[in-house]
């Protein structure tokens, strides 16, 4: 009997199930607080919740399995280490593009001499002098670097030998961008390899948590981990790539939902607490991206499933609209929900919300606070860092406790980004609770919050909304709005009619679209609906989902276990390793196969091609092997671009990729 271990990591809960491999069935599922920085406690709690239901011994677990979405939430909210870009052969007007400057948010780059032609000649050699002068004037907190030069996916050599210095020198993480994409795009490449080294902290203790708790439990069987396009990879390789990992768990939600209801053709969208993720899954498996995964605002190019993520969940931030209308809108930032506040510090929530409540001007501040998430006082903090850290040594406080002036918000929000403090506040977790939808938490405490809350007002001096009760209702009804708008600019993007370059967002809040989700009946009558069914994944979705169905006129689907969907997607998938290789012509009758160790040229177009496909078979192969497939299916796909030229069939360029697949071995007895 083989048991297999799936493991998902979201930014407010992990999840653990357990499936019986030979009959295919799930034999238990558990979930515990994602807890932040310490991964491990959570890990843990949701992989002894579930060996709890089960009459199996450990050492039975024959595979495990892990996906993510700290990756993308990371991404979604800003946050990640600190880190610093080598930048070869560019100049800082290529920080202005692919969104390169905001990625980087003011970390540190380095402009070196260096850099290749297109063809992979050396234009001018690389400054190493430069570079460790460069490294000795860095300030501390670096976490890790990425280094990006021009055509290095021609010729690496420059990044490569950047690498070995800093890896030398620092001993910390390096992230070169060659070894993310084959792609041209100098920018987006180094914005890849940014994301990339501003992820492998977070991505490396998530990973060190799980075999930790695998280890002490007895648990020998191979780590694996989802990649963004539902693929399985070694733990090594994730641990190496983590901005491969982003999309992780919404591609592991893709396989669950097909395993869970045979469903073919379908929207699947997948509410977490952080994120709403939605794809199509056309034929049984998910569209990829063609363009490479975004995830917010910035596009990589990394392969992944065509999914759409917005900063909507169930612990999404409660925003008041400037105006005279006011209104709702939701997220993007995650903050923890005043009910969860109130289970774990009672005596600190009830007291100051009963203490605003009593005021005829509350405070605004009145419904949040400040939560440490760190054991010790953290390190590498400024002034004023240091200042609100030490007011929270003792544990959470009153927002307006926490930060004592507007000088010191900027820092509060420093903390945040760098995954220390957590607010808390009112989201849509607590309008389920005041409605009696969910009662997980601390109703009361929600409902002060919200009645709270409602007595903000709009521009034209009118409260919010009425009570905690009508509160709760506009939450619930945007969290409906924003969540069909999601679904809607997805079925838009994955529609085969041309829509005359309207942009989707646009095409989702059209008058002409709502009027047919309202099915208007006038001189005009309108009707629309979505062609498929949606089905509904995540913790909240039976709570929240019903009425995005109606809305949509479609067949709403929530699957059993859609609250684990995730989890067992993450381990019904195949590992696939590709890798990809092209071929450039300097001039008639040579071909030069750009290969990791170098440019090797040959005069026969078809020994190019022949070497380059050896070449990359071997290398996919070796991965596929070394994450434990012993059965490969190779695939191979050749992209040859050729010209007529006086009446001369030309080479121009060859893109060659090879792809090994297989299940992962699973052990037996």
């Amino acid at each position: 009997m083989a048991y297999l271990l799936g493991v998902d990591t979201g930014g407010t809960y992990t999840d653990a199930v357990i499936l019986d491999e030979v009959t295919d069935t799930v034999l238990a599922g558990a979930k515990s607080r994602t807890t932040r920085p310490v991964l491990a406690h959570g890990v843990g709690a949701a992989i002894d919740a579930a060996l709890a239901q089960v009459a199996i011994d450990p050492a039975e677990i024959a595979m495990v399995s892990l996906s993510t979405t700290l990756a993308t939430n990371a991404l979604v909210e800003g946050q990640g280490g600190k880190i610093a870009l080598v930048f070869i052969g560019f100049d800082e007007t290529e920080l202005n593009r692919a969104g390169l400057a905001d990625a980087l948010r003011g970390d540190p780059v380095i402009y070196l001499a260096g850099g290749h032609e297109h063809s992979g000649a050396e234009t001018t050699a690389l400054d190493m002098k430069q570079l460790q002068t460069a490294l000795k004037a860095l300030d501390a907190g670096i976490t890790g670097f990425a280094i990006a030069a021009k055509f290095a996916t021609r010729n690496p050599a420059h990044e490569s030998a950047a690498r070995d210095m800093i890896r030398a020198k620092t001993g910390l993480p390096v992230t070169c961008s060659h070894e993310l994409s084959s792609a041209l795009g100098g920018p987006k490449r180094a914005l890849t390899a940014v994301l990339n080294a501003r992820l492998i902290g977070m991505i490396d203790g998530l990973i060190t948590a799980c075999e930790g708790h695998l280890q002490r439990l007895g648990i020998t069987a191979r780590l694996m981990v989802v990649r963004g396009d539902g693929a399985l990879v070694s733990a090594a390789v994730a641990r190496e790539k983590p901005i491969e990992t982003i999309l992780s768990g919404p591609a592991a939600s893709i396989a669950g939902a097909q395993w869970l209801t045979g469903q073919s053709d379908a929207l699947v969208s997948d509410i977490g607490g952080t994120t709403t993720d939605v794809c199509l899954l056309k034929n049984g498996r998910p569209m990829i991206d063609p363009q490479g995964a975004q995830v917010g605002a910035y596009r990589t190019m990394v392969e992944a499933v065509a999914m759409r993520t917005s900063g909507l969940g169930g612990d999404s931030e409660v925003h008041v609209r400037e105006g005279l209308e006011g209104g709702l809108f939701l997220g993007p930032r995650r903050v923890m929900p005043i009910s969860m506040v109130a289970r774990d510090y009672p005596d600190l929530v009830h007291p100051v919300l009963d203490r605003a409540l009593a005021h005829d001007r509350p405070a605004i501040d009145g419904a949040q606070f400040a939560i440490p998430l760190w054991d010790s006082l953290p390190a590498g903090l400024d002034k004023r860092e240091l200042a609100v850290a030490e007011r929270l040594l003792s544990g959470p406080l009153r927002l307006g406790e926490a930060v004592t002036s507007r000088m010191e918000s900027p820092a509060l929000q420093r903390l945040v980004t760098r995954g220390l403090v957590m607010i808390a506040g009112v989201t849509p977790s607590d309008a389920a609770h005041v409605l009696g939808r969910v009662e997980a938490w601390d109703k009361e405490a929600a409902q002060k919050a919200l009645t709270l809350f409602a007595q903000r007002r709009t521009g034209a001096g009118e409260r919010i909304a009425a009570s905690a009760e009508a509160l709760a209702t506009q939450i619930i009804d945007q969290l409906t709005r924003q969540t069909v708008n999601c679904l809607l600019e997805t079925a838009f993007a994955e529609d085969p009619r041309n829509w005359q370059g309207q942009a989707v967002a646009d095409l989702a809040r059209h008058p002409l679209t709502v009027a047919g989700l309202d099915q208007h009946r006038g001189v005009v009558q309108t009707t629309l609906a979505l062609g498929v069914p949606v089905i509904g994944l995540g913790a909240s979705a039976h709570s929240y989902y019903g009425a995005v169905g109606e809305r949509l006129n479609t067949q709403m689907i929530l699957p059993k276990h859609a609250d684990i969907a995730n989890a067992i997607g993450a381990v019904v998938g195949q590992v696939a390793m590709t890798e990809s290789g092209i071929i450039t012509s300097p001039g008639s009758g040579s071909f030069a196969v750009h290969l990791p160790q170098g440019v090797e040229m040959f005069t026969d177009q078809q020994a190019a091609l022949d070497s380059l496909e050896a070449a990359l078979t071997a290398r996919a192969t070796d991965k596929a092997k070394e994450a434990g497939v012993e059965e490969l299916r190779i695939t191979v796909d050749r992209d040859i671009k050729e010209a007529i030229i006086e009446n001369q069939q030309m080479f121009i360029e060859a893109t060659l990729r090879v792809t090994a697949q297989g299940r992962p071995r699973i052990a037996e007895g």
